[in-house]
Parts: structure tokens; C-alpha cells; sequence
């Protein structure tokens, strides 16, 4: 395993930018970092693991949400310095805006416009489960 992290070409930070995107559409879901320790879990579980760089920790993506990552194949660039992972998205909703994808903000004339549908309110996904 380590012969294959040595060839990821990581920033000062240690880290690697992990694109997400759906194995049977190709729809880009989502852009994340990963470390070391996140790739290595991810390539064990076939699950997305992420460096939350906010929280400064391990991001199992569905963790809260449920909304998890099932990995159907892992790439690297030419340059081993960004992931390529297509996925399932368990629940279809990528986004904590409760979107299918997280880039759903369009430039147009006057500017930044959402243009995606919210499928589930956050409020409901992240809800408080006693």
C-alpha cells in the first residue's frame, strides 16, 4: 500500500485534490482533499474518506448524512497529483446543501445563479437523531 501512496505527488500540506463523480452519469459531484491516511482508508473500505481541512480530521463523506461514497474505481492524473474516484452516491445527494452535486451555482449575466434543485432540506439530513 505504501508503494502506492508514494506515488501521489501531495502539496506542502500533505494533501491531494479528490474529485467525486457518479460511475454511471459522470456528473462531477464533488471536489474534496484527501491525506495519506484518508486515501489509504478509502482504498480499504471502497468507501470516500476525506481530510476535512475546516475540522482538521478524518471525513468518512456520509458519516452524518448517510449519504456515503461507494468507490467503483480510483485514478490518478498524469502528474499523481489529483484523484479521480467514480462513485455510487448512496441517497443521490453529494452536497450538505442537500443538492445531488455540489456544483450547482451557474456564471450568467449577473452572476452566480443556483441552478440545481435542493432534493432534501439539510435541516432534515443533518437533523439531531436522539
Amino acid at each position: 500500500m505504501n508503494d502506492l501512496l508514494n506515488e501521489v505527488a501531495w502539496n506542502e500540506n500533505g494533501l491531494v485534490p479528490a474529485i467525486a463523480q457518479d460511475y454511471k452519469t459522470g456528473q462531477v459531484l464533488m471536489l474534496a482533499w484527501m491525506n495519506r491516511d484518508a486515501l489509504q482508508q478509502t482504498i480499504e473500505r471502497k468507501q470516500a474518506v476525506y481530510w476535512s481541512r475546516s475540522r482538521q480530521r478524518l471525513w468518512h463523506k456520509g458519516e452524518s448524512s448517510g449519504h456515503i461514497q461507494r468507490i467503483e474505481e480510483i485514478s490518478i492524473d498524469c502528474d499523481a497529483d489529483a484523484v479521480l474516484m467514480k462513485v455510487e452516491q448512496i441517497g443521490g445527494i453529494a452536497c450538505h446543501t442537500g443538492r445531488a452535486h455540489c456544483f450547482f451555482r451557474r456564471l450568467s449575466d449577473t452572476g452566480w445563479q443556483n441552478a440545481e434543485p435542493v432534493v432534501k432540506d439539510p435541516s432534515e439530513i443533518y437533523a439531531k437523531k436522539p
